[in-house]
């Protein structure tokens, strides 16, 4: 098991327990360099109807909990959120089952939606990894990733998001638990924090592998 996995196992349950998950995954990203220069966030949901999220503009591998918000989902955010906090809030509100969205600006996640954003889709098969992605038991298995152009304007994005997310992937394809912002970087999501770290990890390193493909030379 990853580091960045193990680190999200034992945080316990409510905000507390929330707050802690929510800097476990910051330091572990920052650690894998997926969030440089205070870019990225976190939330992981510390209630039926709140979550614990990052602030606007914090460096995410020196979090305290004086950084995290705890953003009821029923009201406006909070003063100091982060603009893409509405883009986490949004996903809650749709799904219940959602009990933790990490976002990160990745190397490879960043470089593919950017060279995807025309066919507004990442589509994966062949890889073994691919069975970390709840659900999935074959390689075979078509997997759709979801590219959206970037948009300063987080509200109008978050409408975008949720009507293609709530329209079925394509026959015989599977929709991941994961979207890509063209040019930004990648949100996943999970049942809780280890789901979450997990499908963010295999959902990376499944971009790298596919970039990596299409130019190796043997």
């Amino acid at each position: 098991m990853s580091v960045f996995l193990a680190k999200l196992l034992d945080e316990g349950e409510g905000v507390d327990g929330a707050v802690a998950s929510v800097i476990a995954a910051g330091r572990c990203a920052s650690a894998r360099n997926w969030v440089p220069a205070t870019s990225g966030n976190f939330s992981v949901r510390s209630g039926r109807d709140q979550i614990a999220i990052t602030r606007s503009g914090v460096d995410k591998g020196a979090l305290s909990p004086s950084d995290i918000l705890i953003q009821p989902l029923d009201q406006p955010l909070l003063p100091g959120s982060s603009a893409e906090a509405s883009l986490h809030v949004r996903l809650y509100q749709d799904n219940p089952d959602i009990g933790a969205i990490f976002h990160v600006h990745s190397l490879y996640a960043t470089v593919i939606a950017r060279a995807h954003a025309g066919d507004g889709v990442v589509t994966l098969t062949g890889w073994e990894l691919q069975k970390a992605l709840i659900g999935l038991t074959s390689h075979e298995t078509i997997v759709e990733v979801p590219v959206f152009d970037n948009d300063q304007d987080t509200a109008a994005l978050a409408i975008r998001v949720a009507k293609r997310l709530a329209t079925p992937a394509a026959p015989g394809h599977r929709r991941a638990p994961g979207y890509l912002l063209a040019g930004h970087g990648l949100y996943a999501w999970g049942s809780g924090p280890r789901e979450a770290a997990r499908h963010l990890e295999a959902l990376e390193v499944l971009f790298q592998q596919t970039i990596v493909a299409r130019t190796y030379q043997p």
